[in-house]
């Protein structure tokens, strides 16, 4: 079959063994069974560690697609590092972000197996040397990589699809072929500086950090992954390792590789230098199958996210690829300049190279051109990339351009941690909906249907008190199960607007203060999410937010009616928990920004109504469900571009909003951090003065729907009808609907039904 090859460097997974019950569905026989062992299954679950190999939205929707392309039934492949060191763990003390190293294999990883027999080398530094023979790549330092595996069953059909992830490995020889190094014992103990390379996740989201470790980071992923793809399409037939193709005419027919963002665009290059100078196979020839064989995924528009490396570093660390780079943006500024000739302003910016102080080499440009399909991850997103991004690009190829709304795999985000509300589902609708979630458009028929209203509200309350028990456990916080549970869970950016958030807690807080004896919606406000630890704004946002919540929780006037908890470490495991139990959920960005999100699909599906801008699937979310049954609020993109022309003026809002002012002028005096007054003033002066994601263009619009969110919450049966007509409507984002769509659109392939017989069953 035409093999799928997914390259990403994040893959954010989490815990695997439910997961593997879930779609072995073994669940209730090992609950069962261990049981009756005196023991308790949700305790054994606990001590798993989680798999934190991403950063956020990126690394999780690369862990959805496994489970997706498995349950189609696609011969698919996740490629990415075996990070010794995934996503740091998260500590608050004394209100501040500490970070702690995740030593996540400590006590080993059941799930994996190495495979040392695929132990490949991969070539750094060095020179090139053009011969009449060909280029010759030569004097390069090589680490090799060692492969492990790890398996994504599917619960439908039985595919197993394999996960593998390279760990660097210094060759036995290493520096000890320098005859004239003598010292033995130094020369071992720099076998640290090639096996560095797999040693840690760099901890960013959405912000490119040009470190050279982190450039051979994506060249080793890249070429680890090549030479494996290239093996199993040089041998034909299934289990066998002796090559039998050596034309690479069809190539492009059996591989498929899908660029995660610009990260793995090494692959690019890389591919032209197998074919070119180790296949010999002719340069346009190659260039053509290179480009049938590639896709991209652009994640982001924020331009501090794109990937923009110094051509000095390339000379240095991969001078060949950096020929090969030069050559193809020179065929792809001949073709532009034919096109339109003159017009050098385009050329410069369509360029691969960017001529500066220093010339950099911008990774979105050079996936632009060497793929044959580029797409955004939701329509808002998609639109901007081809209106703006890559405006140039869509112009000259604009067939290339295409649509891809992110999903979320229904096993984990529904099955696995919301059980009550599935097996309420399934009661109405029996359980095709879990291979199928468009079925779920058929609990449009129990919207009025007072037992199904009376269940799904029931299964909230059990979700809320489940959480609160884990909190109360597990943090000492107190908190009111029957207050409304505002959730804001994703990383920390200026971009996603925890600030917006925090506003909106303190004007809560000073309405309570002044007319402590009115009657009002109890609210417990939980942020989470990590910030980049080089990242100063978005430590001080979360200092902020701790700080509010020591001022607020502590206030005996407030009592529980208002509390605001910040929860620490979140992560994969933790948003199991809590997204079930959320009854609002926070999607606050501004209208332009988040490319899609994802989270806030899993919030749609598990019974929480949305507060949200219009940007990313928050869009195709009101599509799908109507506008009126989300709280929509703000600046739509037209009018942040407006208000960019016109000018964004701070302090207009903040002489015009007597309780916008009130709230900042607390957060400056130093109400909230009385030790240390001038704490946030970092902050209120970014917030005056250059906020790009304009905070308080949006906060009239969004107090005034919180308030809207405050009325409806007091009718629960109207509530409860509003959350069943989300997640009626909710069947669009299971990542199973995304694959089919990149299946049949970009890679070329049908998904098969066809269940592949037990491993205990004769095969036909």
């Amino acid at each position: 079959p035409q093999r799928i090859y997914y390259l990403s460097l994040e893959f954010y997974m989490g815990r695997t063994l439910q997961n593997t019950m879930v779609n072995l569905g073994l669940q209730n026989a090992c609950d069962e069974a261990i049981y009756q062992l005196g023991l308790d299954l949700e305790e054994l679950e606990e001590i798993e560690e989680d798999a934190g190999l991403g950063n956020g939205g990126l690394g999780r929707l690369a862990a959805c697609f496994l489970d997706s392309m498995a349950t189609l039934g696609l011969a698919a492949y996740g490629y990415g590092i075996r990070y010794e060191f995934g996503i740091f763990n998260q500590k608050i003390v004394d209100g501040w972000q500490v970070e702690e190293a995740d030593d996540w294999l400590r006590y080993g990883n059941p799930w994996e197996k190495a495979r040392p027999e695929y132990m490949l080398p991969v070539h750094f530094y060095g020179r090139v040397d053009h011969t009449p023979e060909g280029v010759k790549w030569i004097d390069t330092q090589v680490p090799t990589s060692q492969c492990w595996t790890g398996g994504g069953r599917a619960r439908v059909n039985n595919t197993v699809n394999t996960m593998r992830l390279w760990s660097a490995k210094a060759p036995n020889d290493f520096n000890l072929q320098e005859f004239n190094v003598g010292d033995y014992i130094e020369a071992v103990l720099d076998r640290n500086l090639a096996e560095n390379i797999s040693r840690v996740l760099y901890p960013n989201d959405n912000f490119f950090e040009g470190k050279e470790l982190r450039l051979k980071q994506e060249y080793f992923v890249v070429a680890a992954t090549l030479q494996d793809i290239i093996r199993r399409f040089k041998s034909s037939k299934f289990g066998c390792r002796d090559p039998v193709r050596t034309c690479f005419e069809t190539f492009p027919d059996k591989v498929a590789i899908q660029l995660n963002d610009t990260h793995p665009a090494l692959s690019i290059p890389e591919l032209m230098r197998i074919l070119v100078d180790v296949e010999k196979v002719d340069w346009d020839k190659a260039w053509e199958i290179t480009k049938r064989t590639c896709a991209y995924t652009n994640h982001t528009v924020l331009p501090e996210a794109l990937e923009r490396w110094p051509v000095s570093m390339f000379e240095k660390l991969l001078p060949r690829h950096l020929e090969i780079i030069y050559a193809l943006n020179q065929m792809h500024l001949d073709r532009v300049a034919a096109l339109y000739p003159g017009d050098i302003d385009r050329l410069r910016r369509m360029s691969v190279i960017e001529e500066g102080d220093c010339k950099r080499i911008n990774m979105a440009h050079l996936c632009v051109i060497g793929s044959h399909a580029v797409n955004g991850v939701a329509r808002i997103h998609s639109d901007i990339v081809k209106n703006s991004v890559f405006k140039d690009f869509y112009e000259l190829e604009p067939e290339k351009f295409q649509n891809k709304t992110n999903g979320i795999t229904p096993r984990r985000w529904l099955l696995l941690c919301n059980p009550g509300l599935a097996d309420v589902i399934a009661e109405k609708i029996g359980e095709g909906f879990i291979t199928d979630l468009s079925q779920l458009k058929k609990l449009l028929d129990f919207i009025n249907n007072e037992t199904f209203i009376r269940d799904v509200a029931k299964v909230k309350q059990e979700n809320k008190l489940k959480f609160a028990a884990y909190l109360e456990e597990q943090y000492k916080v107190k908190i009111n199960p029957s207050s409304m549970f505002d959730v804001q869970v994703k990383r920390i950016h200026e971009y996603k607007r925890q600030l917006l958030n925090c506003l909106h807690a303190i004007t809560l807080y000073n309405r309570i203060r002044s007319n402590p004896s009115k009657s009002l919606v109890p609210r417990t406000i939980m942020i989470g999410g990590k910030a980049a630890p080089g990242y100063h704004m978005a430590k001080m946002i979360i200092k902020l937010i701790t700080s509010i919540g020591e001022v607020i929780n502590n206030d005996p006037y407030v009592g529980d009616r208002l509390k605001v908890i910040f929860l620490e470490n979140y992560r994969v495991s933790l948003a199991e928990k809590v997204i079930p139990a959320a009854d609002l959920s926070q999607q606050i960005s501004t209208a332009g920004t988040e490319a899609s999100g994802t989270g806030n699909m899993k919030f749609m599906v598990n019974g929480a109504l949305t507060i949200g801008t219009m940007d990313g699937a928050n869009v195709e979310m009101a599509e799908e469900a109507g506008e009126e049954n989300l709280f929509i609020f703000g600046m739509r993109v037209e009018d942040v571009d407006a208000l960019d022309r016109q000018g964004y003026n701070a302090r207009e809002y903040y002489e015009r909003l007597p309780e916008l002012r009130q709230a900042i002028d607390q957060i400056n005096s130093g109400f909230f951090s009385p030790r240390d007054p001038g704490c946030f003033r970092d902050v209120v002066n970014m917030l005056m003065y250059h906020d790009r994601f304009k905070v308080f263009a949006d906060y009239e619009a969004y107090i005034k729907c919180q308030g809207q969110v405050d009325q409806l919450f007091k009718d629960p049966r109207e509530w409860t009808k509003k959350v069943i007509r989300n997640i009626a409507c909710s069947g669009k984002f299971s990542s199973d609907r995304t694959i089919m769509e990149y299946a049949q659109e970009i890679w070329g392939v049908e998904p098969s039904a066809t269940k592949i017989p037990p491993p205990n069953l004769p095969r036909d």
